[in-house]
């Protein structure tokens, strides 16, 4: 803890497209009243930094180059991970990390799920379906959300499992706020339960940074397989990529913000 993490939210807002490139092009503006080149130089390139932060074509060349992932589970391997029939207690777990929640949904008026949360949470349930393994989640409060007194991350997704997917959630931990304590109190709490093999389900672009946190806390003690899912997939092609959009912009955010929280070590 570096007693910063409360400021984390702010701090990522403050240091993500498009707050940089517009401070630049401020400061441009105000340097082309005594350095005019140099100040149309900045203009031009935060300009010019505004587009391509909006680009798919952008995330994806950042992700591949930046954030290699590892490659999607094949049918092959999802079949070596079936428990053998006369193992006693399953040391296998497939384990969910959260990855956001909404405290009161408008239409259903009780919390839910962020998208990408739900999207990981459906991809492990397929997992389990096809294996027979166990779920486990890992969710609380991230640092951001407002503590209104009700379910954590992970207990909303073991009532939509249960409810919406017929499928059980073995194992949840409700207390992590960032992926480094999600790999601190769930490795903690499978351990105990005798789990010594983590199918670690996230998206693709959060895979390196989580698998770096989870390997760290487990060791030697706990095998970790990476699935990842939600790979950047270009919707449009050639120069469409290159055009600004709404599903661009928030694809570069994602890596910046990967990038950036490794970069200081969560």
């Amino acid at each position: 803890m570096t007693g910063l993490e409360p400021f984390k939210p702010l701090l990522t807002a403050l240091a993500l497209p498009p707050v940089p490139w517009l401070l630049l092009m401020l400061l441009g503006g105000r340097l082309m009243l005594w350095r005019p080149r140099v100040g149309l130089l900045l203009l031009l390139l935060g300009a010019a930094l505004i587009w391509l932060s909006a680009c798919q074509g952008s995330a994806h060349w950042l992700q591949s180059t930046l954030l290699p992932a590892p490659p999607p589970l094949s049918d092959a391997d999802i079949s070596g991970l079936k428990p053998p029939k006369a193992e006693p207690a399953p040391t296998t777990a497939i384990l969910v990390i959260g990855g956001g929640r909404i405290p009161r949904a408008p239409e259903s008026g009780t919390a839910d799920l962020q998208p990408a949360s739900l999207e990981r949470l459906r991809y492990a349930v397929r997992l389990s379906r096809q294996t027979g393994l166990p779920l486990a989640f890992s969710g609380g409060l991230g640092w951001g959300q407002h503590d209104d007194g009700g379910l954590s991350e992970a207990e909303i997704a073991q009532r939509i499992a249960e409810r919406d997917f017929l499928r059980p959630i073995k194992w949840v931990e409700t207390a992590s706020r960032d992926t480094r304590e999600n790999a601190r109190l769930s490795v903690k709490q499978l351990h105990t339960a005798g789990v010594r093999h983590i199918v670690l389900v996230t998206h693709a672009w959060h895979m390196p940074r989580a698998l770096r946190a989870f390997r760290q806390e487990a060791g030697e003690s706990m095998q970790i397989t990476a699935a990842p899912m939600g790979y950047f997939v270009p919707a449009d092609r050639g120069v469409l990529e290159w055009l600004p959009s709404s599903a661009g912009f928030g694809e570069v955010r994602v890596v910046l913000r990967e990038l950036l929280a490794r970069g200081v070590g969560y």
